[in-house]
């Protein structure tokens, strides 16, 4: 016996009789106003496209679980991470940073790697990216930064003198620039990659004391890159080939895992280390904090509808569960406002309610009311205020983080920690990469950057310099600079270099 069809409804209900004709004043028209049903689906489809994400627009998502697999209880309260085997459902959306939402997956750029934990004291989000490190480190530069990553304002096209420009004004992103055209800065697909909280956080115990965290996420499946060529192919043969091949993994059952550590200062440790550990321009290196295992992460289930689950999707690094908080890094702080604010932008002030962004394993208990979309109960009759005497939910003040000491006169100051912007990034250039990667970095750099005016080459091949005289020579060479302007340019205060390679030191360009 064939099954019977589900009778087709307007949004409210109501069945509908025909799907496929207008109501019309005679044949073969005009349409008449009063067709309700015709105005609904246009209306809809007219509003279908939410605001696409400023940064992160292009992704993949999918469900999974955390699990505890180590003791971390004297550092952390946190519930969900309270004993060993306990596990919190998750969701992850992997991304690109600075292409649209059409842009291909193999674009050079850095990858998002943002998980949601739906943990039983509310969700905890950990906003990260597939490198340890950023190009900048106060918020302040953010908007600019990623206008220089976006498309010209009068040519609507990629700009590599855009990018340049501010990046070879800015040396503090030279660290990030390093991985970023290295083959890191094409991962083979999003299981392929580790992932860090890249910020420091800070975890807190129940007799009070803290400590500082960096979070790395260590890919089961292992690293696996595009060289610039590889990723060339792709971007025209298969663009969506990392969502496909996420989606696909799971879907066969062939589920991506990694394992979760941390790295851990104490206060004091933070006071006396030689790098700043709140400046996200810089790694803690292993050697002074190793990597303490905490768990693993298992995605075992694909989204079943992308819009509602991937792009309506909201994270933010202010999602925090007790047991763990903010530190005094500046481009945290930023983000702490920015992310819940874009999502109220581009998803409405109830975006919270929405299914993948609920809290699923706690009760949301609080007086905010009414808003755009707010499609739960609203509240119903309780008070809206507080305090109150109607029995509405009050404070628990046993949750609230340890202090910590901050001080200093209030002002706009530039960065003065004695450590310098150059020696991170030389290390990875002379440590870290081996022969191979170095060849494909000066390639992917000559190949970007030869499409720039030659005062910015100069600018930025001196910063090169600045990190490693061989990483700086080999870049000259290839773009067929004057070495000895190079190494001049170097030798020069970032102000000086500015000024003897702008605009009107070159002529009108």
């Amino acid at each position: 016996m064939a099954m019977r069809k589900n009778t087709l409804t307007n949004n409210f209900g109501v069945p509908v009789d025909d799907d496929q004709n207008s109501i019309n004043a005679g044949d073969p028209g005009p349409v008449l106003m009063q067709d309700v049903h015709l105005l609904e689906k246009l209306a809809h489809f007219d509003r279908e496209r939410i605001p696409e994400r400023v940064v992160h627009a292009k992704g993949a998502g999918a469900y999974g679980y955390f699990e505890v697999t180590h003791d971390v209880t004297r550092y952390t309260k946190a519930k969900f991470l309270s004993e060993a085997g306990k596990r919190t459902e998750l969701f992850i959306r992997f991304s690109t940073v600075g292409g649209e939402k059409g842009s291909a997956d193999a674009e050079r750029d850095p990858r998002g790697f943002a998980v949601k934990f739906y943990t039983e004291k509310g969700n905890y989000d950990m906003v990260g990216n597939n490198t340890p490190v950023f190009f900048i480190r106060d918020p302040l530069k953010f908007s600019d930064f990623i206008h220089t990553q976006k498309r010209n304002p009068a040519t609507n096209l990629k700009d590599p003198n855009m990018f340049w420009d501010f990046l070879s004004l800015t040396p503090e992103s030279i660290h990030q620039v390093t991985i970023l055209f290295s083959d890191r800065g094409t991962p083979k697909t999003y299981r392929y990659m580790n992932g860090y909280s890249s910020h420091t956080f800070k975890w807190y115990n129940d007799k009070g004391e803290h400590f500082w965290i960096n979070y790395q996420l260590e890919t089961d499946q292992g690293i696996e890159n595009l060289t610039g060529e590889e990723a060339m192919r792709l971007k025209s043969e298969d663009p969506d080939h990392a969502t496909r091949d996420l989606f696909s993994s799971i879907k066969k059952g062939d589920y991506p895992s990694w394992k979760v550590y941390v790295q851990i200062m104490t206060p004091q440790q933070a006071q006396e280390y030689r790098f700043d550990p709140f400046d996200i321009t810089k790694v803690w290196f292993h050697s002074d904090f190793p990597l303490i295992p905490v768990g693993r992460i298992v995605l075992n289930r694909n989204p079943e509808n992308y819009f509602a689950e991937v792009e309506q999707a909201a994270f933010s690094p202010a999602n925090f569960v007790p047991g763990i908080g903010a530190s005094p890094d500046k481009m945290l702080q930023g983000r702490l406002f920015s992310y819940h604010d874009t999502h109220r932008h581009r998803l409405g002030s109830n975006y919270h309610l929405l299914p993948v962004n609920r809290a699923k394993a706690a009760p949301t208990e609080n007086y905010q009311r009414d808003g755009s979309m707010r499609f739960d109960a609203n509240g119903g009759g309780s008070p809206n205020y507080y305090p109150n005497s109607f029995n509405g939910p009050t404070p628990d003040h046993t949750m609230g983080e340890p202090a910590f000491d901050v001080s200093g006169k209030a002002g706009r100051k530039p960065y003065t920690h004695p450590n310098d912007d150059f020696f991170q990034a030389g290390e990875l250039y002379r440590r870290v990469m081996n022969d191979e990667d170095r060849n494909h970095l000066i390639n992917n750099i000559v190949d970007h950057l030869g499409g720039a005016k030659k005062r910015i080459q100069l600018r930025q091949a001196a910063i090169f310099t600045l990190a490693d005289s061989d990483y700086g020579r080999r870049v000259s060479e290839g773009l067929g600079l004057d070495m000895k302007e190079v190494e001049r340019l170097s030798a020069m205060s970032q102000e000086e270099r500015a000024k003897a390679t702008d605009r009107g030191a070159f002529g009108d360009e």
